[in-house]
Order: C-alpha cells, then structure tokens, then sequence
C-alpha cells in the first residue's frame, strides 16, 4: 500500500514519496508533507528556472536560489521568480 499524505501543495490526501528527496531538515520536510504530483511539478518548475535562468548545479548561489523558490511553490502562495522573458506555452 501506498503512503499516504496531506499534501502542503495540493491541499488534499495524495500519494507521497517513496523516500525523502534530498538529505537535511528541508528533504525530511518535503517528504512528510508533498505528495508525489506535487513533486513532479516542482520538477517541471525547476527545470524552466535552471533553463530559463542558466543556472549551474555547482554553484552555491544557484543552489540556495532552487531552494528558496521550491519552498515558495511548495508550502506557499507566493509567486515563484520567472525571468521577464519567460513565456508559459
């Protein structure tokens, strides 16, 4: 049986992680409370920001910069930052 959670992001009873997705108090965090849907779109997020903003895994600032906008979509309703040339299709 999957394991169940009340999901921060999608306000509802989903299916959560299977483990927690990175190491540390946030990862523990995120697992506890996100479910796997929200997870994946955060992924699909991300990956606009590293593309759209050219950010490099090796870089601390990039790296602190995922961190801050990940807990913003996924424990807040603030606006994640997109850069100004960003177009949604």
């Amino acid at each position: 049986m999957s394991r169940m959670v009340k999901c921060a992001k999608m306000g509802e009873e989903l299916e959560g992680l299977d483990f927690p997705p990175f190491p540390g108090e946030l990862g523990q965090k995120v697992f506890e409370n996100i479910s796997k849907e929200a997870w994946k779109q955060w992924l699909a997020q991300q990956t606009i920001l590293i593309n759209e903003y050219r950010l490099s895994s090796l870089d601390p600032k990039a790296r602190s910069f995922l961190q801050e906008e990940m807990q913003k979509f996924l424990f807040s309703d603030e606006d994640i930052d997109m850069p100004d040339e960003f177009k949604a299709l």
